[in-house]
């Protein structure tokens, strides 16, 4: 194929390419915005949603790498064997005939890996945080890049024994791993843990994102705005560029309304990345405001969990607390009446008193009120602590949410959505009335004999 061949498709290519560089510029000011957007929190303060922490991997359990050996909570290593050749071709002379050309061609071709992680807990501060990595966007650290000949001894001990078609004899290893210990940053969706009152964060399918890196928060920022402006100017250039290459592969001359139309290109798709960037923030600023709406449900609910399942569960507690209270005194009165009733007497019987002592055990709780008691202080102290963590989400969230209106251009561009600041939640106001649970004493009717 001539290069009067391929000049037709260069401005389709050209467009193809521009579009697909807008794209990819886009999507890094998403995920950049989504992370600038999301406050970083302490481990005590997580509670459900789309949070943002750092802090130290720990782990009791750690793996231990395949290649580096090093203890870590997640490793991915590849083995690749260097491989070369010779290939023959037929081309074209140029003058109407055909030659073969022989080259040799090389490269690498995969010949092991894996991927392995560990749930781990992310440390600071304040405490920990349960990190379930399974299909999260792992950001690691190289430990190990070693090239060696099949003579090394790391060559089989790591590697598989077989090799490949036109192998050279030679093979790379190379390891990342996020250590333990290692400061790291993690973007998820928090939930709360099936086996206890304390948050975790795992995979979710409708989570936009979800990222383990050993970067800070800085650094992951700082990556995705170049990636935004290495985009948008690499799309810069090729949407125009198509066009240029197809005159040069087509031996036309660059006129000077040739170049105009480039401009015009040019302009088009900074207008084009212009709006979509407009789209994107006001996006962003929508899902923040969403977020901030769904820490208030976090918190409502938690105030409607302790307004209304506590009082039946202390009205329960009452139930057997009195029941209890009840039989404790009726077995008093039997005792002191068998104790204080001589046998010859009417009414001093033992068997008929023991036989009422009897019935009165079978009906006996098998629930002690002291449990019951423990039970009500361990719910209370469980929802209190859910209030506490929703409210400070809702806070951190709503505080970003606002410093983000009043910011340029932020602000100029929430003012066309009629965006208004949310007002922060103050420890006293709650819509509910926090429950009372003190009880008065039971009312219990004596025995007589």
């Amino acid at each position: 194929m001539t290069s009067q061949d391929v000049a037709p498709f260069l401005p389709w290519i050209g467009l193809i390419g521009a579009i697909a560089a807008l794209v990819a510029s886009l999507h890094a000011c998403r995920r950049k915005r989504l992370i600038d957007n999301l406050p970083t929190s302490k481990a005590q303060g997580v509670f459900i949603g789309l949070v943002e922490l750092k802090g130290t991997a720990q782990c009791e359990q750690p793996l231990t790498s395949y290649l580096a050996a090093a203890p870590c909570v997640y490793y991915a290593y590849d083995i690749e064997e260097r491989w070369s050749r010779l290939v023959t071709t037929t081309e074209s002379d140029g003058r109407g005939g055909t030659r073969e050309v022989t080259r040799r061609e090389s490269g690498w071709t995969q010949v092991d890996g894996r991927t392995e992680s560990t749930p781990f807990y992310l440390q600071d501060d304040t405490g920990s945080v349960l990190v379930r990595p399974a299909g999260a966007r792992i950001e690691s650290l190289g430990v190990f890049d070693r090239e060696c000949s099949a003579w090394d001894p790391l060559y089989y001990e790591k590697g598989p024994a077989g090799g490949i078609m036109d192998s050279d004899g030679v093979r790379r290893f190379t390891e990342r791993i996020i250590p333990v210990e290692a400061q790291t940053f993690v973007v998820g969706q928090a939930r709360e843990r099936s086996d206890m009152v304390a948050p975790e964060i795992a995979a979710d399918p409708n989570a936009p994102e979800f990222l383990v890196s050993v970067r800070s928060q800085e650094e992951v920022s700082s990556g995705l705005g170049w990636q935004i402006v290495l985009f948008g100017l690499l799309g810069a250039a090729v949407a125009p560029g198509g066009h240029a290459l197809s005159y040069l592969f087509d031996g036309r001359s660059i006129e000077a309304q040739d170049i105009v139309f480039f401009v015009l290109e040019f302009l088009l798709y900074a207008v084009v990345w212009t709006l979509a960037w407009v789209i994107t923030v006001y996006n962003s600023l929508v899902e923040l405001r969403q977020r901030v709406e769904q820490g208030w449900a976090q918190v409502d609910i938690q105030l409607k969990r302790r307004h209304d399942l506590i009082p039946n569960l202390i009205n329960v507690i009452k139930g057997y607390r009195d029941h209890e209270a009840a039989t404790q005194q009726a077995l008093a009165a039997l005792r002191s009446q068998l104790d204080a009733t001589p046998p010859g007497e009417p009414g001093g019987d033992p068997s008929s008193v023991q036989a009422q002592i009897t019935i009165l055990r079978e009906a006996y709780p098998q629930l002690k009120a002291d449990t019951n008691f423990l039970a009500l202080q361990q719910s209370l102290s469980e929802t209190e602590q859910r209030i506490a963590l929703a409210r400070s989400y809702f806070n951190s969230i709503a505080t970003f949410y606002n410093t983000r209106l009043q910011t340029v251009p932020d602000g100029s561009i929430a003012r066309l959505g009629g965006m208004q600041p949310r007002a922060l939640m103050e420890a006293n106001e709650f819509e509910r009335a926090p429950v009372s649970v003190q009880f008065a004493p039971p009312a219990v009717t004596p025995v007589t004999s």
